[in-house]
């Protein structure tokens, strides 16, 4: 099966090919280390995976002084930090008490690292309360950890997981850009001439489209961007036979570049939006709604800090966008990402509806429940299942998981679901939790089309009495299927 759906445990068994910035890369051998002797990466790993195994996250805060200060060094130095009292995730105008606190750690960092003039803070969060600072001192961290509002200490840069050497690094996770020839018995032509995957019956779309097709509603989509070879997601293709009427839009928060170079974020956006014409292409789930697309990230797995801090910025922009009102994001990582977490709470607290993928990985689906951020309570979990119902070959359960998709079929795992592939005039097939994920977001939106005047809350209502567990939640499925002519009745 592709490997596009991924993200998760089976993701940490290699690097991303995401580089930081070469200024913010610091050599622990250097001399300005050597009173303090680093971890080894491994002994660094082995204490992730305890803390997984046993927690199923690692708070940084409450490792040994040594273990977080060698993953910081390790991760080029950078040490992200939040401060304020626990919930004080962002702050549209800062108190005194929080400007007093911020201030705190920059003198701290001064103090601990023997600077006097220069800025250590190396990134600003501006509204979420938090900042990342360059260190090079086990003393800031021991200063940092006992000074007063300080909500976490998060090695930002540490993407080693698994890795005790520096192996060969394999190209970015998640990503496809070649195209395939789809199985007749995966689609079926409907008018005028679109190609419907077989998954949406399923679920009943065609159904719902009798009484929605997602006019009127905007979807932010967090992941790699989307193609600019791909003309049905262009200004023009996008608005075609019978999808019209509606807008496409792309930004960047990774790299300075809007454009897909992955081919991740281009299928998610097929399976949530993608045309209904007469050009023999699948279809997406909301052919009518509008497109938001952000590149926040080069993959799926969220292991450098330009792509947490990417994710961070496109959610923080979302989140202040009036028109902006479901959020997908196919992506993640193993453990807990500050920054990021502070970022789904401010866009969670602008009533935007976020869908999170729970996972998808080759290796420890057995032991490693949900992803991060679909374990937190402001998203909606998503997880892929076969089309007999049992869970997707490389698919994460878990108690956290809210919904799932039908993507896969129980006979060969390579059948998954048809979408628009990278470039113009080809086709492709995505799987696992990812666009079960982007599927969700589509469904949900045909809810909100359907019913303009409701909140989140009462959307995310419908969904759950339209699936198939309802009013019962199974302990590793959620809700299970959503049925979608249910859901927009």
């Amino acid at each position: 099966m592709k490997k596009i759906a991924l993200f998760a445990i089976g993701l940490i068994l290699v690097f991303s090919c995401s580089k930081d910035d070469p200024n913010e890369i610091i050599d622990p051998n250097s001399n300005s280390f050597q009173s303090q002797e680093l971890l080894s990466k491994k002994v660094i790993n082995d204490y992730i995976e305890s803390q997984l195994r046993q927690y199923g996250d690692v708070k940084w805060m409450d490792a040994p002084d040594d273990m977080l200060y060698s993953a910081v060094m390790h991760g080029g130095g950078i040490l992200s930090i939040g401060f304020g009292y626990e919930g004080e995730s962002f702050s549209i105008e800062k108190s005194s008490r929080l400007i007093d606190a911020k201030e705190n750690i920059v003198n701290i960092v001064r103090s601990s690292e023997d600077i006097s003039k220069s800025d250590p803070i190396v990134y600003d969060y501006d509204v979420l309360n938090a900042i990342d600072v360059q260190i090079s001192d086990i003393e800031t961290i021991r200063a940092l950890k006992s000074a007063d509002q300080i909500r976490y200490l998060d090695p930002l840069g540490y993407e080693s997981f698994l890795f005790s050497n520096n192996e060969i690094q394999p190209k970015s996770f998640g990503c496809e850009t070649g195209n395939r020839t789809l199985n007749t018995q995966d689609y079926r032509v409907i008018s005028p001439n679109a190609w419907l995957p077989w998954n949406f019956d399923v679920h009943n779309v065609p159904q719902a489209w009798n009484l929605s097709t997602g006019a009127g509603i905007t979807i932010g989509l967090i992941d790699t961007g989307i193609s600019s070879s791909q003309n049905l997601l262009s200004s023009n293709g996008f608005n075609d036979g019978f999808s019209t009427g509606r807008t496409v839009q792309r930004f960047g928060t990774f790299d300075g570049s809007d454009s897909d170079q992955c081919g991740h974020g281009t299928s998610m956006a097929s399976a949530m939006v993608s045309p209904r014409n007469d050009d023999g292409m699948p279809v997406g789930v909301a052919y009518n709604a509008n497109l938001v697309a952000y590149r926040g990230t080069g993959d799926v797995l969220l292991n450098s800090s330009r792509e947490r801090r990417g994710v961070s910025n496109a959610l923080r922009q979302l989140g202040d966008r009036s028109d902006v009102r479901i959020i997908s994001m196919s992506l993640g990582y193993v453990w807990s990402i500050g920054s990021v977490k502070d970022a789904v709470r401010y866009a969670h607290n602008r009533g935007k509806l976020i869908f999170a993928a729970g996972g998808t990985s080759t290796s420890f689906t057995n032991w490693y429940p949900v992803t991060f951020p679909a374990s937190m309570s402001e998203t909606v979990a998503v997880t892929g299942v076969k089309d007999n119902g049992d869970r997707c070959s490389n698919c994460h359960s878990g108690r956290q998981i809210d919904f799932t998709i039908a993507m896969q079929r129980r006979a060969n795992s390579d059948r998954t679901v048809p979408v628009i592939g990278f470039n113009s005039n080809t086709r492709n097939m995505v799987g696992g939790s990812s666009v079960a994920t982007a599927t969700t977001a589509g469904i949900a939106a045909l809810v909100w089309a359907r019913n303009p005047n409701m909140n989140r809350d009462q959307v995310l209502d419908k969904l759950r009495r339209a699936a198939d567990n309802y009013p019962n939640r199974n302990r590793r499925f959620g809700y299970g299927n959503i049925d979608a002519f249910k859901a927009v009745q």
